[in-house]
């Protein structure tokens, strides 16, 4: 009989790994982030649904509000396993997830208000490029067109065709597939237009071609439809373009309001925050001279390095500029700012010189947050040194330690309160380490090598092309291997094109000078008379 039969202990192992890796991932799918996405997902649905079929409700048509609720529940389905699929973090960043719920909602109320009060379709198109321009400027191109095509449909069952508990729509207006073509045209048009917001023009660009875009399918649907009222067609086209150019001027007013609901920095703001007279840039340029002009040029070579594989060289400018803010309490004790005076780490023991050097990050991330700097840019603040190690101060505690207790002399011994003596240990190299975290943006990644590689190719004597470029990759590979950029997604290739861009940025800024030409009657310095009189010195000898 079956339970007499003999399980073989391999057989066994194998499905004891089986029920636990089936485990793990019960475990993955249960976690808090995925049930708290869950329930905005359910909150949603359980506000969009009265919303969108606000007519049925009121006349009590139950099975037709259960049939389309069906299809609101499975568009709402495909449009989480989209988010799912290309913006993953969404679900971890519950902040955002919600204000993407609040924004649907919010824009699908306004539509069917709007419709039960004029009976006009343009409504629809107008919270349909008012959603397809805030993804556009929040998210990237991308999901901004796909979260945008699915708005599209919601906002197609907003407007239905009875807006009216008593009346239909004029039948000249767009309905239906109509009104989903001409909000999908002007959605996806908003979307590939406006990839960044460098000019305040911006706005008004893009929502005037997208108001052309939806004039000319309006307009071709709408002969398509009735010929013979080109009059009522005409019109009905040109109020769906001015509501979309309309939008456009609407959301440049209540961009600050969008970029703090989302947590983002557009390019303007960007822009803004790199003016030389902001107070931190100031306050840095004032207190720590050599700091400000170190992030200056930092902030040169990484935009150059950024663009070279197509990430945000802005952000990495800007970044740049804010990403040693810490020293300004401490100016003095960073080798830039000593301008000739005596290193003032002389006086003091290694640990404590590694506890200042490591204490500008926090020091930064502090004033940071006081100035109301945005999370984009305190991500450099935090990151720019990752976990790397503080070598001179740790190869500065070694030698000290293997002076005082020399290896042949047997393991040093410390004495205590209590007069026994215990073992010392080495100093190890997590005490000397920061506190991370490491990138994990790839501008992020871009601005801790810049910093790293600026530094190094200062401190040569001589800086040759060539030099450069074995500096730039020697401090590539070491960060790579050190696992600074396990976080940051960056690529081998994207990493080969960041170090020709950075050598190539760098030997322009070291380029090599000719001496300028003295006249016959300037009176030379003494170290051209020494030198002058030891040639001639050297000319008597031979």
């Amino acid at each position: 009989m079956w339970f007499f039969r003999k399980t073989s202990p391999r057989r066994s192992k194998v499905r004891k790994s089986i029920y636990a890796g089936r485990s793990l991932q019960i475990n993955r799918l249960a976690n808090t982030d995925v049930i708290i996405s869950l329930l905005l997902w359910l909150l949603f649905i359980i506000f969009c649904i009265p919303i969108l079929y606000f007519d049925s409700i009121y006349q009590t048509r139950f099975l037709d509000l259960i049939l389309l609720s069906v299809i609101v529940v499975l568009v709402s389905v495909a449009a989480a396993f989209y988010i799912h699929h290309y913006q993953k973090r969404i679900i971890k960043n519950h902040a955002r997830a919600g204000a993407l719920v609040g924004l649907f909602v919010v824009l699908l109320a306004i539509t069917k208000i709007g419709m039960l009060t004029t009976e006009h379709t343009a409504w629809a198109m107008g919270t349909s490029a008012t959603a397809a321009i805030i993804l556009a400027i929040t998210y990237n191109q991308r999901f901004a067109i796909g979260m945008s095509i699915f708005y599209c449909l919601f906002a197609c069952f907003a407007a239905g065709p009875m807006t009216n508990i008593t009346r239909q729509i004029d039948e000249y207006q767009l309905t239906n597939f109509r009104l989903f073509l001409t909000m999908s045209a002007g959605a996806v048009t908003c979307c590939f237009s406006l990839r960044e917001i460098r000019t305040r023009m911006k706005l008004l660009e893009v929502g005037t071609l997208a108001g052309l875009m939806v004039f000319i399918i309006a307009l071709a649907l709408g002969l398509l439809a009735h010929p013979s009222g080109a009059n009522k067609v005409f019109t009905n086209a040109g109020t769906h373009a001015g509501v979309t150019i309309g939008v456009s001027v609407l959301i440049q007013g209540l961009l600050p309001l969008i970029e703090k609901v989302f947590r983002i920095a557009t390019s303007m703001t960007l822009l803004d925050y790199s003016d030389a007279n902001q107070p931190l840039l100031k306050k840095l340029a004032m207190e720590a001279p050599g700091t400000f002009s170190h992030s200056l040029l930092i902030g040169s070579i990484a935009e150059a390095a950024a663009e070279a594989i197509g990430r945000n060289g802005l952000l990495c400018r800007v970044g740049a500029y804010y990403h040693d803010i810490g020293k300004i309490n401490k100016p003095t004790y960073f080798v830039e700012n000593e301008m000739g005076l005596a290193s003032r780490h002389k006086e003091l023991s290694p640990a404590m010189s590694q506890l200042i050097i490591v204490g500008h990050i926090k020091d930064g991330i502090e004033m940071a947050r006081e100035y109301g700097l945005p999370a984009v840019l305190r991500q450099f603040i935090e990151t720019h040194h990752g976990t790397t190690l503080v070598e001179p101060f740790y190869n500065e505690a070694k030698k000290k330690y293997e002076a005082e207790f020399p290896q042949n002399g047997g393991p040093p011994l410390s004495d205590t309160s209590s007069g026994q003596r215990h073992r010392q240990a080495p100093p190890s190299e997590s005490e000397f380490r920061y506190a991370g975290p490491k990138p994990r943006t790839k501008e992020a990644a871009i601005v801790m090598l810049t910093d790293t590689v600026e530094g190094a190719v200062r401190s040569l004597p001589e800086a040759t092309p060539t030099k450069i470029e074995a500096v730039v990759h020697n401090m590539a590979m070491k960060r790579l291997q050190d696992g600074q950029f396990d976080e940051c997604d960056l690529s081998l290739r994207e990493l080969s094109q960041i170090e020709a861009s950075m050598s190539k940025t760098l030997a322009a800024h070291y380029h090599g000078r000719i001496a300028y030409p003295k006249a016959p009657d300037e009176p030379e310095d003494a170290q051209s008379q020494q030198n002058r009189q030891a040639e001639r010195k050297k000319q008597l000898t031979v």
